[in-house]
């Protein structure tokens, strides 16, 4: 007698050479989406984190592989299973395309994603149904009934199938709560303008506060801030406006890096010359370039200010170093086991593990998720930092040694170290000191002895902070 097998119809083989399709398609597009993350194919780029598409995409192949391996074992559960992630995903694609920030920051690719995951859901549900059907009909014919019995290995199929698409509808519905939590921080409203660059691609914000002139009359140098580990809301916009309030400056200005709070991510790669380039383009946009303006910088973020320093001569009229970044330790930021832990934290950040659990049980706000202390969560900072380590130890280390070669030395240079960090590492002291002996003219250098990394988080060290720029701003 024949094996009952559904195989035995052609139209389950041919809805299995189809399944076979879908899923080398499925694998290309995962492919493209995998090393967009490091080099961006043209058309390719998304102006959010990127890791999105992958997720989705990383669905659908899950989904697709799950149906070839269990194709002759359909199951009642997993069919569950399969209306309840179509009709996740369903909402996924609705909340994607109604949003405009997330349409805008997916673009066709995130949109592309979430809809062949969706499709995929659909096939997996009637590709089960379609082999329940045909076992049904070649056990008609061969026994005349349907066989209700099934052997020890179809029970263990049947239930290690069922586990592997609960835990699927798991992911899309996590997935969905992050994608929800995006579209509530959407509303909130960025403080300044944003502004197009690098021929349209992608958007920067850029935020001006004050007069050009203080109080008798006198023109002033702008205050450009730029953010370390950090966006600059995240502690020095305060400062700032502080500053402006004691009359210390008259006048701030602030463009988020690529990736940050209100600005939107940029192709890979992207070195610290190459965002540089964009800051500089944005401000022209905004009307905010020209001569007359102090760089304020802390940490990592001093790399982009020397790089911008160097490159405008005697237009920058001083500079001021948080405990700044030595080019030196680009290697640690560089590192390819952080690279490796950072694309990890990506391509599960869709999930919002961190996030969706601090916003139900913390009380974290669109505020803290946007630019406050849990956006080291988002999935568009950690590409940022992604994107940041890829190139460190190359492409942005040969920026800044250009820099150093052609620093005007002309300019003003302040500099305020941590002195916890400076007792914790000899070598953060010895390449403090350095950065100190970068400019040959006025130099100013103050080790605070009790403050951490973030200098400013503390009412004394904020005000050192604050005595120094006032004297670069007013001479």
């Amino acid at each position: 007698m024949k094996t009952v097998s559904p195989y035995n119809l052609w139209s389950i083989r041919v809805t299995r050479y189809f399944t076979i399709l879908l899923t080398l398609v499925a694998f290309a597009w995962w492919t493209i989406l995998l090393v967009s993350a490091f080099v961006t194919p043209p058309g390719f780029y998304t102006r959010g984190s990127g890791f999105f598409p992958f997720s989705y995409a990383s669905l659908a192949l899950a989904n697709s592989l799950f149906t070839l391996v269990f194709f002759a074992v359909p199951s009642k559960a997993v069919r569950i299973a399969s209306v309840v992630m179509g009709i996740l995903l369903l909402i996924n694609v609705i909340i994607l395309i109604s949003v405009q920030q997330t349409r805008y920051e997916e673009g066709w690719v995130g949109i592309a994603s979430v809809l062949w995951a969706f499709v995929t859901a659909i096939w997996t549900l009637s590709t089960d149904r379609l082999v329940e059907w045909g076992k049904y009909e070649k056990e008609e014919r061969l026994i005349g009934r349907a066989e209700t019995r099934r052997t020890v290995g179809e029970w263990l199929a049947v239930l290690v199938s069922t586990i592997f698409m609960m835990i699927l509808v798991i992911v899309v519905f996590l997935m969905l709560c992050t994608l929800f939590l995006r579209a509530l921080d959407a509303g909130l409203e960025a403080p300044g303008k944003r502004y197009w660059v690098d021929g349209r691609k992608y958007k920067l914000h850029v935020y001006c506060h004050g007069n050009h002139t203080d109080s008798t009359g006198a023109k002033l140098p702008t205050v450009l801030l730029e953010g370390g580990e950090g966006p600059v809301e995240d502690g020095l916009w305060d400062f700032a406006n502080d500053a402006i309030k004691n009359g210390s400056i008259s006048r701030c200005c602030f463009v988020d890096r690529p990736g940050f709070a209100w600005s939107d991510a940029a192709p890979s790669p992207l070195s610290a010359g190459m965002a540089v380039e964009a800051v500089d383009e944005v401000l022209t946009r905004a009307g905010e370039g020209g001569p007359g303006v102090i760089l304020v910088s802390a940490g990592i973020g001093s790399i982009y200010s020397r790089i911008q320093s160097s490159r405008h001569g005697e237009d920058v009229k001083g500079l001021l170093l948080i405990d700044p970044l030595h080019e030196d330790f680009l290697n640690n930021i560089g590192a390819s086991g952080r690279g490796f832990v950072l694309w990890l934290r990506g391509i599960i950040s869709p999930l919002g593990i961190d996030r969706v659990p601090g916003a139900v049980f913390r009380g974290r706000t669109k505020e803290d998720r946007v630019f406050g202390r849990a956006a080291y969560q988002t999935g568009k900072y950690i590409f940022a930092k992604l994107q940041e380590n890829l190139v460190a130890d190359t492409l942005s280390k040969r920026d800044v040694a250009s820099s150093r070669a052609i620093q005007a030395q002309g300019v003003p240079l302040a500099l305020v170290s941590s002195g916890i960090q400076i007792r914790q590492d000899s070598k953060w002291e010895e390449k403090q000191r350095e950065l100190n002996e970068l400019i040959r003219n006025l130099q100013l250098w103050d080790i605070v002895n009790n403050a951490p990394h973030q200098v400013w988080r503390t009412l004394e060290e904020r005000n050192m902070i604050e005595k120094r720029l006032r004297q670069l701003v007013h001479g």
